[in-house]
């Protein structure tokens, strides 16, 4: 039998994310609220110099390396560019869900594509004081292999709405 009062509890401790897949059911995912827009510029230089810090480098002679000379520049930069003036991706989240979501559509390296766009992204939201709050992360593990997954798996047409819900 339920508890009513302790499951509403338990029930309300998850609202925001039970929102979150009802606005996605019916396709209205906004961007949230109180976004950061100061951003930290990341290179690509740092970023090839996390990638060749990761250990998986040692298990595969193809880890990391790009397919092509300069894609990830490329999606780097895409996401600093910019149109009369305005930012297109304004916001540090904006970036780091783009970010994530370009490196793992897009298949720049022959192999760990996921892996180094996941660790790009902390990267970029540790770098941005957006990682860590009251020394506690603010994407878990398992939330971090999630979202990276879903973009993996998702449609090119659905991209807009799986950025807003990584936002």
């Amino acid at each position: 039998m339920l508890d009513n009062k302790k499951d509403f509890l338990v029930i309300q401790e998850y609202s925001k994310a039970l929102e979150l897949l009802d606005n996605y059911d019916h396709q209205k995912v906004t961007k949230p609220d109180n976004l950061k827009k100061d951003t930290y510029q990341l290179t690509y230089e740092e970023c090839r110099d996390l990638i060749a810090s990761m250990s998986f480098g040692s298990s595969s002679t193809i880890f990391g390396h790009e397919k092509s000379k300069g894609a990830l520049k490329g999606i780097i930069d895409s996401v600093y560019q910019s149109a009369f003036g305005e930012d297109a991706y304004p916001t540090v989240e904006e970036k780091a869900a783009n970010l994530l979501y370009f490196i793992v559509k897009d298949h720049p390296f022959i192999d760990g594509c996921k892996r180094i766009a996941a660790s790009i992204f902390i990267y970029f939201l540790n770098q941005n004081e957006l990682l860590f709050k009251d020394g506690k992360k603010t994407v878990s593990d398992s939330s971090l292999v999630a979202i990276t997954l879903l973009l993996a798996e998702s449609k090119p047409e659905e991209k807009e709405i799986m950025v807003r819900v990584v936002m």
